[in-house]
C-alpha cells in the first residue's frame, strides 16, 4: 500500500482512469530504463529462495550453489529487509545479444548437510529468485493442454522428485542447468536495446567430462554442438551425499515488441482475470445498492422524526417525549473507559490517514513492483508521521469527556498499539529467526524501527495532543443531566452482542472478494497491482462502516438506551472478526501449509492485520455515529 501524493484533483482522476482503464500501456515508474549496446554486460543478481508451503524464505546462498569470489548485498530499503529480500551478485554474466550455450558455471560436491537442504528444500517446492535490469526471472506457465501460455510463475523450482524406469523408490533431482531467454525491445535509430523479458526454463542433467580444466571447463553433455538440450534426452542430475554437481547454462535473446513501460504487465496478470473483475464489479454494484437504501431509509425515517417532534413542540402537545428524543439528558454522557476509547480513537485516525494516503501514491503508479520495498517502507513511514494526526484526534475527544491526565492519555495513544504490534512482531520474528530463514528482521533493521517510533511517532503524537489541547472543548448540543437514566429491557435483537455482530458483516461484504486477491497475492507469491479498485473497495468500505453504524445507532436510541459509544466504535469494529475468520477459511481451502511454525506465521501476521482492520473501520463507525448524533440532537428543540 505505497502511494504518491498529487497535487491537482484533476491528476487524480486522470491517473484513476488510467489505472481502472487498462495496465497495458500505464507506466511504472521504480526505475529509469536502461539502454543496453550490443556486447554490453548483463550481472544477473539472485534473491530469496521463496516458498509458498512453508512462508519462510532463504537466502539464495543458504545452499550449495555456485558462488562469486565476493558477495555483494545490493542496497536494500527498509521493505526490502521486512519482506525477506536478500539481493546478491552471482555467478551468471550474459553480453548483449551474444548468445552462449553451454557456459559451465562451477563444479560443486555434495556433503551430507548441504544434499539435506537440497532435498528439503525440494520437499517443500522451493523456488529460486533472480533478477536481471530490475525484472524477476519467470517460467512460462504451462496449461492444462501443454500449450505454453502467456503467464508466468515467479523464480524456478529448485528441483523434482521422481523415480528410475523399472524403480519404486523415490529421489531428488537437481535444476542444475539453466536456460535463459532475454527478450529485448530495439530502438531501430540508435541500434541500442531495452531488455522487456527475462525467462528461464530449467533443466537437470547429469554432465559428464572427461578431464576438468579449471579456468576452461568443458563436458561432454553440453558442447559447443550440443546447443539445445530436450528435456529428457539426458539422465537427470541426482542430488545424494558426495555426488558432484556440475551448474550450467545457456543464454538466448529474442528481440520483442513489448516496449519498456509495458515490461511489467505480464507479471501483474492474475491467473483468473476475468473472474477478478467481474467479481469486483459485481460485489461493488450489490453495495452500493444497498448503501443506496439505506441512505433513502434513514434520510426520509429521521425527517419525519424531527418534524414530528419540532410541531408537537409548536402545538404544546408534547406531554410525553417518545423514542430518541427522550434520551436527550443522556445520550451525550461520558462512557465507561472513555480514555481507552479516546486511544483506539486515535489509533485509527493515524491507521486511516496512513492507509488513505499509501493508497493515493499506489494509485497514482508510484509504488509499483518495480520498486521494491517500497510499498512497505512507504506504510511505515507514513504511520510514523500521522501520529500528529493520532495525538491531536485522541486528545480532542479526551477534553470533549473532560477527561484532565493529559499526558497519560497522550502516553497511551503513543505506545498502545505499536506496543502491542511490536511485541507480536517479535514473538513472530523469533520463530522466523528460530528457522534460519532470510525473512528473520535483523537487530539493526528492529533498533531502526524502534528509533522511528521514539524519535519521530511518540514526538509527534505529543505535538499533535498538545495542540489538540490548546483547543476550545467540543460543546454537546443538549445538556446531559446529572443523574442517569435508567434503560429499560431491550429486545433480544438489540442486545449489544447481536447488533455489534450484525453490524461488521456488510463492510466485511464490501471487501471480502478483494481480500481473496490480496491474500493471493501476499501469500501465494504474486503480485497485486490494481489499486484503481482496490480504492474503490477502500472508499465503499467507509461508506458502508458508516452507514450500517448510524442504521443501528438510530434503532438503539430509539429503543432508549443512550450507550452509543462504544457500540458505535464495536459494531463497525466487527467486521474485522469476519476478516479474521475468512483466512482461516483461507489458510484451509487454499494454501499448502503443513508447518507449525508457518501456520502459527499466518495466523499470526492476520490476527495483527485484523485488530489493525478493527481499529481502523471502528474508528470509521464512531466518527460517523458521533457525526449523526450532534446533528440530529441539534436539529429538535429540547427544553
Amino acid at each position: 500500500m505505497d502511494h504518491r501524493i498529487s497535487s491537482r484533483v484533476a491528476a487524480i482522476v486522470v491517473c484513476f482512469l488510467l489505472v481502472i482503464s487498462s495496465a497495458h500501456s500505464f507506466y511504472l515508474p521504480g526505475v529509469a530504463p536502461r539502454d543496453f549496446q550490443r556486447g554490453d554486460e548483463l550481472q544477473v543478481k539472485v534473491n530469496k529462495l521463496s516458498s509458498t508451503k512453508t512462508q519462510l524464505p532463504y537466502d539464495f546462498y543458504y545452499l550449495k550453489y555456485c558462488k562469486p569470489d565476493k558477495i555483494k548485498n545490493v542496497a536494500e530499503n527498509l521493505g526490502e529487509v521486512l519482506r525477506g529480500d536478500r539481493i546478491e551478485n552471482s555467478v551468471y554474466t550474459f553480453h548483449m545479444r551474444d548468445e552462449q550455450s553451454c557456459t559451465v558455471a562451477c563444479k560443486i560436491s555434495l556433503d551430507a548437510e548441504a544434499a539435506k537442504n537440497f532435498k528439503e528444500k525440494i520437499d517443500d517446492d522451493y523456488r529460486a529468485n533472480m533478477i536481471l535490469d530490475n525484472l524477476p526471472v519467470a517460467v512460462l506457465r504451462q496449461r492444462r493442454d501443454g500449450i505454453p501460455s502467456t503467464t508466468y510463475e515467479h523464480g524456478f523450482r529448485v528441483g523434482f522428485k521422481g523415480n528410475y524406469a523399472g524403480s519404486k523408490e523415490e529421489r531428488y533431482f537437481i535444476h542444475n542447468h539453466l536456460s535463459f531467454r532475454v527478450m529485448y525491445h530495439k530502438d531501430p535509430e540508435t541500434d541500442s536495446a531495452r531488455i522487456v523479458g527475462f525467462e528461464v526454463t530449467p533443466n537437470s542433467i547429469n554432465h559428464e567430462y572427461k578431464e576438468w580444466d579449471e579456468k576452461n571447463p568443458k563436458v561432454e553433455t553440453c558442447n559447443q554442438n550440443t546447443k539445445n538440450i530436450v528435456p529428457g534426452s539426458t539422465v537427470p542430475q541426482e542430488v545424494e551425499k558426495d555426488r558432484e554437481i556440475i551448474f550450467s547454462y545457456d543464454v538466448t535473446f529474442k528481440e520483442s515488441d513489448i516496449k519498456w513501460a509495458s515490461r511489467w504487465d505480464t507479471y501483474l496478470l492474475m491467473n483468473d482475470d476475468q473472474i477478478h473483475w467481474f467479481s469486483i464489479i459485481n460485489s461493488l454494484m450489490i453495495v452500493l445498492f444497498l448503501s443506496g437504501m439505506v441512505a433513502m431509509i434513514m434520510m426520509r425515517t429521521l425527517y419525519r422524526d424531527i418534524a414530528n417532534y419540532n410541531q408537537l413542540e409548536t402545538q404544546d402537545e408534547a406531554q410525553e417525549e417518545t423514542g430518541w428524543k427522550l434520551v436527550h439528558g443522556d445520550v451525550f454522557r461520558a462512557p465507561l473507559n472513555s480514555g481507552l476509547l479516546c486511544v483506539y480513537i486515535g489509533t485509527g485516525i493515524q491507521i486511516f490517514g496512513m492507509t488513505l494516503v499509501t493508497m493515493i501514491f499506489a494509485l497514482l503508479g508510484f509504488l509499483s513492483p518495480s520498486n521494491r520495498g517500497g510499498l512497505m517502507t512507504a506504510m511505515v513511514l507514513l504511520w510514523v508521521f500521522m501520529g500528529l494526526f493520532a495525538g491531536y484526534s485522541s486528545a480532542r475527544l479526551y477534553k470533549m469527556f473532560k477527561g484532565t491526565e493529559w499526558k497519560r492519555n497522550t502516553l497511551k495513544t503513543a505506545f498502545m498499539f505499536p506496543g502491542i504490534l511490536f511485541a507480536f512482531f517479535f514473538v513472530l520474528n523469533a520463530l522466523i529467526w528460530g528457522e534460519k530463514s532470510s525473512g528473520a528482521v535483523p537487530f539493526g533493521t528492529m533498533f531502526a524501527l524502534v528509533c522511528l517510533w521514539f524519535g519521530i511517532s511518540v514526538p509527534l503524537v505529543f505535538v499533535g495532543s498538545y495542540l489538540g489541547f490548546k483547543k476550545p472543548a467540543i460543546e454537546d448540543p443538549v445538556k446531559t443531566n446529572k443523574i442517569p437514566r435508567q434503560i429499560p429491557e431491550q429486545a433480544w435483537y438489540m442486545k449489544p452482542i447481536f447488533s455489534i455482530l450484525i453490524g461488521g458483516i456488510l463492510p466485511f461484504g464490501a471487501v471480502f472478494i478483494e481480500l481473496f486477491f490480496i491474500l493471493t497475492s501476499i501469500w501465494l507469491n504474486q503480485f497485486y497491482y490494481i489499486f484503481g479498485f482496490l480504492f474503490i473497495v477502500f472508499v465503499i468500505l467507509m461508506v458502508t462502516s458508516a452507514e450500517i453504524t448510524i442504521v443501528l445507532c438510530y434503532f438503539q436510541l430509539c429503543s432508549e438506551d443512550y450507550h452509543w459509544w462504544w457500540r458505535a466504535y464495536l459494531t463497525a469494529g466487527s467486521s474485522a472478526l469476519y476478516l479474521f475468520l475468512y483466512s482461516a477459511f483461507y489458510f484451509f481451502t487454499k494454501l499448502e501449509i503443513t508447518k507449525v511454525v508457518s501456520g502459527i506465521l499466518y495466523f499470526g501476521y492476520m490476527l495483527i492485520a485484523s485488530y489493525a482492520f478493527f481499529v481502523l473501520t471502528g474508528t470509521i463507525g464512531f466518527y460517523a455515529c458521533f457525526w449523526f448524533v450532534r446533528k440530529i440532537y441539534s436539529s429538535v428543540k429540547i427544553d
